[in-house]
C-alpha cells in the first residue's frame, strides 16, 4: 500500500513537471556567423541570408524569422528565390542544390526543404563540366538555368528537379558561330552570369570568365548576338530598356554595349575606369538604375586603386554629381537595391549590403544618403561580448527614459523606416519588458530590448570618457578629409578595434527600480551611475581601495590602473557616473553586488572583497582573500605571455629536481604521503554520505592558484548572530571554497549621511572539498529566496517571512548545500559531481510558472554545468527536478558566456555575434511565429511569360513530404557550432525517422549530350 501510495504520488508529480518545465531553443538573436551568400524576394519581401556553416536564414517584417539547416555541413554559396513563389534554391559548395519552401502549417510557416539535386556527367568527364558557378531562377518560376565552371548551361524544370536535357547550352554550340579572329574563343572559361533579358525572358544573357558574352533565345536554341569583349568578366547587368548591357571587369573598368548595334561587337560602346588609370582592383558587381529626375544610379563594389587602397572594401554610390565610396569595415559578400513601387520599378529607396560582419541598409532617397537603423540583424560583437546581464519586468518610466537617451544618440540614422516587410508577425505581445545588458572589450555597455524575437538596440553607454585613453576625441570615422579622392565615408557600426584592453567591462548590475547600475573591468575599475536626462558635467574622482591591507611579500605584475580625467568630463543624458572605485592592486573584477536601499556597492577581485557606501563616497570595508602561496594572483591577465623556452625550462627544473628528490627521500615521502591520504579520506567521507553509486567528491589543496579569487557576493537582510534579530549582510563566496558572512550596521536615514556604515566579520564557512563556491543563495522562513532590493517598497513581492528560521544555500561546483541560520549547521545537501563529473557553470534563480494554473508557481534553481546540461533543482528541498542537454561540453565560451532569466529562460553565445535563447519554462516562451503568403496575382508583373505550355502549375510532384518530425528537427538553432559529425547524424536521422510519410528525392541529370 505504500509503494502505490508512493506511486501516485510520483505520478501526479510528474504531470506537475509538466505544467512546469519544457525545454525549447526558441530563436537566435543577432547577426549570422560567417555569411556568405544573400538573396532576396521584391515578390515576398524577404531577405536570405546563407551561412558557412550550411543555415539558411529567412528575414521579413521585424519579428518574421525563419531559420533552417542543410543536412551537409558546406557552405551555402547562392541563395536564389523563385519568382511570384514561395519557394528558394540554394547552392552548397559540395555542388548540390536545395529546394525550400515556405509551408503554411497550422496558421504559422515553416521553412522546410523539400528537394535536393546534383548535377552529374558523363563518365570520365572532369568534375567542372557540371561544377555550377552561377544560377538563375527564371521569372516563370519554373525554369533553373545552371551555368558551370565547363562553360555549359543546364536547363533544370523545377520544383521537380528535372533536367530539360534538350534544352541544355553546351559550350561547343556557343564557340560554333564566334568570329576566327577573336582570341578567346577556344577556352571562354566558366560561366559568370546568368542574366534574363527584360521584357523578353525568352531570351537570356550568358557571360563567360574571358569576357565573351552571348545573347541566347530559349525557344530557337540559337545564340542571337555576340558581344566580344577581352577583359576578364566579373558581372553583367541589363538595363532596364533591354537595349543596354553593363558588364564590369577584372581590371577595375565598366563597359555599356548596346543591343541594337548588329550580331557581333567587337568594342563596347562606351568603356570607363571609376578610379583613374593605375591598376585596379576588380569590379566584382555593377547595377544601374533609372530615375523620374533624370540622372541614373550607379552602383558598383570594388575597383579600388590596387596599391594605395587595395585593401577597401568599397561600394561606390553615383548618382548625378554626388559620388561617395562606402567603406566597410569586413569583406562585401553581396548586395541588392529596393525600389520603389509595387511592381518594383521605380526610383532605387535602399542599398542593402551584407558584408562578413553585419548588414548595412543605406537610404538612397534621404539627402546624405544615411544609413536606416536595424530592427535586427545588428551586430552584437561590434566590439567583443565580455559579459552580459538580464533584467526582467522593467518599470514603464525607467524604460521610457532609456529609449529616450537612445533616441538622442541615433539623430545620424535615417528617418526612413524599415524597407523590408514581408510576412506578418504573429507572435503575441510581450507580457513584459526586460532588458539584455552586454558589456563589451572597448569599455561600452549595450541595452538591448530582449522581450521579443527581435532584440533590438536601446541604448549605449560608454566608460571609457572617464579615463585617459589613446583614442583621438577629434577622430571622426564617418566622413573622409574634404577633397580626397576616392571620397570614402566610413559606414557600419563593427569595429573590432579597442583603444585600451583595460576598458572591457566584465560585471554588470542594474537597479530597476532605482535606475542605478554598477559596471566594473579588466583594470579593477568599478563605476556607479545613475540615469539622468539631462546633459551634466562633471568629475569623477576615484576612492582607491587597498585589497591587500599591507601584507608583505607581495607585488603586482601585471597591467597599470587606468588613468582618471582630472578636468570635467561632459556626459550627454542617460547613465552617468557620479563615483568611481580603484580596486589595488587593478586586477580583474571577478564580482559585483548592488544593494539601491543601502546605497551599498560590493566588489570582489582575486586578491579580496570589499563594500563601498556610494552615498556617503567611502569605503566601508576591504578585507585581503589572498592566500601566502598564491603567487600567480599576482599576476594579471594581460602579462602572461612568457617565454615558451623559459616555461619549458623550468618545467623540465621541477621534474628534475622531483627526481633526485624521491630517490633521497623515498622512504620517508611514501609514508607522508600514505598518511595523508588517509586524513584526507577520513575528511572526505566525515564531510560526505556517499551512495554506491555516486562519484566521491575530490578534496582539493589550499595551495591550489587562485584560491583567494572571490566568486560570488549576495547581500542579505537576514538572522546573523541570533534567531530574534534580522540584520543587513554580505556574504562571499571564493574559488578556495569559503563563505564569509559580515553583518552590517546601518545608520538611521536621518543620521545616513553623518554616520558611517560599519561591516563585522559574523561568520566564516570552510567546505571540506574546498570547491569553488559560485552562488549564494538565503532564504526565508517559507522557503522562498529574499526579494531584491526594493522590490518589497514597490509592492512587487511579498515581505520576506521573518518568525521561520532562514536558510542559507550554498552552491559550489561539485553540490549543494543548505545550512539554518544562525548556527550554520547543514541540514540537507545534494551532490552534483554524481553526475559524470559535471560542476556547476552558471546558476540563477527563476520563477517558474504552470502552464495550466494561472496563479500557480515554484522558484527553482536553474544550473548550467561544464558538461553543457541544464538541471532544474527544487526550493527548498533541492531535489533534481528536469535537466536537459543545451550546449555542446566542447564550447566552452558558449558556456561561459550564459545568462539566466527570472522566468526560466536564458541566452548564450553560439558564436561572436550572436545569442541563443531556450526556455526552461511552460509558460513563458518568446519564439518567431510568421506566416508568408504569396502577394495578390494583380499585382505581379503581367510581362513575365511562361515558358512551359501545357497548363499545369505547381503540382509538388518529385517533393518530398513533411511530417511534424520533420518540423522539430529542423529547430536546431546552434549551427554555428555544428560540426560534430554525430550532432549532423542524428539530425539526418530524425529527418528520415518515419520512412513512411517521408520521401526524399535527390534527382540527378541524365548524362549531357555534349
Amino acid at each position: 500500500m505504500k509503494r502505490f501510495r508512493r506511486h501516485g504520488h510520483d505520478s501526479q508529480r510528474d504531470k506537475l513537471k509538466q505544467e512546469l518545465y519544457q525545454f525549447n531553443k526558441t530563436v537566435e538573436h543577432g547577426f549570422p556567423h560567417q555569411p556568405s551568400a544573400l538573396g532576396y524576394s521584391p515578390d515576398l519581401d524577404l531577405l536570405a541570408i546563407g551561412t558557412r556553416s550550411g543555415a539558411i536564414k529567412l528575414y521579413g517584417a521585424p519579428g518574421v524569422e525563419f531559420m533552417g539547416l542543410h543536412d551537409e555541413n558546406a557552405t551555402v554559396t547562392q541563395v536564389h528565390f523563385l519568382p511570384h513563389q514561395l519557394e528558394l534554391v540554394t547552392l552548397l559548395d559540395d555542388n548540390s542544390l536545395h529546394m525550400w519552401t515556405l509551408r503554411a502549417h497550422q496558421g504559422v510557416s515553416e521553412l522546410l526543404e523539400v528537394g535536393r539535386f546534383t548535377l552529374t556527367g558523363p563518365p570520365g568527364a572532369p568534375p567542372s563540366v557540371t561544377r555550377v558557378t552561377t544560377v538563375l531562377a527564371h521569372s516563370s518560376g519554373e525554369l533553373l538555368l545552371l551555368g558551370t565552371e565547363g562553360g555549359h548551361v543546364f536547363v533544370v524544370e523545377v520544383p521537380g528537379f528535372r533536367e530539360l536535357e534538350e534544352r541544355n547550352i553546351s559550350v561547343e554550340d556557343v564557340q560554333a558561330r564566334i568570329p576566327e579572329e577573336y582570341a578567346p574563343r577556344r577556352n571562354l572559361e566558366c560561366v559568370e552570369a546568368l542574366q534574363e533579358k527584360p521584357l523578353n525572358p525568352r531570351q537570356v544573357l550568358i557571360g563567360y570568365g574571358r569576357g565573351l558574352m552571348v545573347l541566347w533565345d530559349l525557344d530557337r536554341q540559337c545564340a542571337i548576338q555576340y558581344f566580344l569583349g577581352t577583359q576578364q568578366l566579373e558581372s553583367v547587368w541589363w538595363m532596364e530598356d533591354g537595349e543596354h548591357i553593363l558588364s564590369s571587369h577584372s581590371d577595375g573598368s565598366y563597359c555599356s554595349w548596346s543591343t541594337t548595334d548588329g550580331d557581333v561587337q567587337s568594342q563596347p560602346e562606351k568603356q570607363d575606369t571609376p578610379y583613374g588609370s593605375f591598376p585596379c582592383k576588380a569590379i566584382s558587381k555593377v547595377l544601374q538604375f533609372p530615375t523620374k529626375q533624370g540622372p541614373p544610379f550607379l552602383i558598383l563594389s570594388g575597383g579600388m586603386p590596387r596599391a594605395s587602397y587595395g585593401d577597401r572594401h568599397c561600394i561606390s554610390v553615383i548618382h548625378s554629381k554626388t559620388h561617395i565610396a562606402l567603406d566597410f569595415t569586413s569583406r562585401i559578400i553581396d548586395f541588392f537595391v529596393i525600389r520603389e513601387g509595387e511592381q518594383h520599378t521605380g526610383d532605387p529607396s535602399a542599398l542593402v549590403v551584407l558584408v562578413e560582419e553585419e548588414l548595412v541598409v543605406v537610404d538612397l532617397q534621404t539627402e546624405g544618403w544615411p544609413v536606416i537603423q536595424m530592427p535586427y540583424l545588428v551586430p552584437l560583437h561590434c566590439s567583443a561580448i565580455t559579459c552580459s546581464h538580464h533584467v526582467s519586468s522593467i518599470p514603464l518610466k525607467l524604460w521610457e527614459r532609456i529609449l529616450a537617451a537612445g533616441d538622442l544618440q541615433n539623430t545620424h540614422y535615417s528617418n526612413k523606416p524599415w524597407p523590408i516587410n514581408g510576412g506578418q508577425n504573429l507572435a503575441p505581445e510581450p507580457p513584459q519588458r526586460d532588458l539584455l545588458l552586454t558589456g563589451h572589450e572597448d569599455g561600452t555597455v549595450r541595452f538591448w530590448d530582449a522581450s521579443g524575437v527581435c532584440l533590438y538596440p536601446m541604448y549605449k553607454l560608454s566608460t571609457a570618457g572617464v579615463f585617459h585613453t589613446d583614442a583621438d576625441p577629434n577622430d571622426n570615422l564617418n566622413q573622409g578629409a574634404e577633397g580626397e579622392w576616392p571620397p570614402f565615408r566610413k559606414v557600419g557600426c563593427f569595429d573590432p578595434y579597442s583603444d585600451d584592453p583595460r576598458l572591457g567591462i566584465q560585471k554588470i548590475h542594474l537597479c530597476k527600480y532605482s535606475g542605478y547600475l554598477t559596471v566594473a573591468g579588466t583594470a579593477g575599475q568599478i563605476l556607479v551611475l545613475e540615469l539622468n536626462d539631462e546633459m551634466a558635467e562633471q568629475v569623477v574622482s576615484a576612492t582607491v581601495v587597498d585589497l591587500l591591507q599591507g601584507q608583505d611579500g607581495f607585488r603586482w605584475k601585471g597591467h597599470a590602473r587606468l588613468d582618471v580625467q582630472e578636468e570635467p568630463v561632459s556626459f550627454p543624458p542617460g547613465f552617468q557616473p557620479f563615483a568611481l572605485v580603484q580596486c589595488q592592486p587593478p586586477a580583474v573584477v571577478t564580482a559585483i553586488a548592488l544593494h539601491s536601499e543601502w546605497k551599498l556597492v560590493a566588489f570582489g577581485t582575486s586578491h579580496g572583497f570589499g563594500i563601498y557606501d556610494y552615498q556617503q563616497k567611502n569605503v566601508a570595508l576591504a578585507r585581503c582573500t589572498l592566500n601566502p602561496s598564491d603567487q600567480l594572483a599576482m599576476e594579471g591577465p594581460l602579462s602572461r605571455v612568457k617565454s615558451i623556452k623559459k616555461s619549458l625550462r623550468q618545467s623540465f627544473r621541477r621534474i628534475r629536481r622531483s627526481r633526485v628528490s624521491m630517490r633521497k627521500h623515498q622512504t620517508t615521502n611514501a609514508a607522508k604521503l600514505q598518511e595523508i591520504n588517509a586524513r584526507l579520506e577520513a575528511e572526505a567521507l566525515q564531510e560526505m554520505e556517499l551512495a554506491p553509486v555516486q562519484r566521491r567528491i575530490e578534496a582539493r589543496s589550499s595551495d591550489d592558484s587562485f584560491t583567494g579569487l572571490v566568486r560570488t557576493l549576495y547581500f542579505a537582510d537576514s538572522f546573523i548572530t541570533d534567531s530574534a534579530h534580522n540584520t543587513p549582510s554580505l556574504w562571499a563566496g571564493t574559488n578556495g571554497g569559503a563563505v564569509f558572512a559580515y553583518m552590517l550596521r546601518l545608520p538611521p536615514v536621518e543620521r545616513r549621511m553623518d554616520d558611517p556604515v560599519t561591516a563585522h566579520q559574523a561568520k566564516e564557512i570552510q567546505l571540506m572539498h574546498r570547491a569553488p563556491v559560485v552562488g549564494l543563495v538565503v532564504l526565508d522562513g517559507r522557503g522562498v529566496p529574499l526579494p531584491e532590493p526594493l522590490e518589497v517598497a514597490h509592492d512587487l513581492a511579498r515581505s520576506p517571512d521573518m518568525l521561520a528560521s532562514h536558510h542559507l544555500l550554498v552552491i559550489s561546483e561539485e553540490q549543494f548545500k543548505l545550512f539554518t541560520l544562525p548556527k550554520v549547521s547543514t541540514k540537507t545537501k545534494l551532490k552534483l559531481t554524481a553526475i559524470d563529473g559535471s560542476r556547476v557553470r552558471r546558476v540563477g534563480v527563476a520563477l517558474f510558472g504552470s502552464s495550466r494554473v494561472e496563479d500557480y508557481g515554484e522558484n527553482s534553481l536553474v544550473v548550467l554545468t561544464n558538461q553543457g546540461e541544464l538541471h532544474v533543482i527544487s526550493l527548498p528541498a533541492i531535489k533534481m527536478q528536469v535537466h536537459h542537454p543545451c550546449i555542446r561540453r566542447e564550447d566552452v565560451s558558449g558556456i561561459a558566456s550564459c545568462v539566466f532569466t527570472k522566468h526560466g529562460q536564458g541566452f548564450y553565445l553560439i558564436s561572436p555575434s550572436e545569442f541563443e535563447r531556450f526556455s526552461l519554462s511552460a509558460r513563458w516562451l518568446v519564439e518567431p511565429r510568421s506566416l508568408v503568403e504569396l502577394p495578390d496575382k494583380s499585382t505581379l508583373d503581367p510581362s513575365k511569360a511562361r515558358l512551359r505550355d501545357d497548363g499545369r502549375g505547381y503540382d509538388g510532384r518529385g517533393v518530398r513530404g513533411v511530417s511534424d518530425n520533420d518540423n522539430s528537427a529542423r529547430h536546431v538553432m546552434e549551427h554555428a557550432l555544428l560540426n560534430d559529425e554525430k550532432v549532423l547524424q542524428e539530425i539526418q536521422k530524425s529527418l528520415e525517422g518515419d520512412g513512411g510519410d517521408t520521401e526524399t528525392i535527390i534527382s540527378k541529370s541524365p548524362r549531357p549530350t555534349f
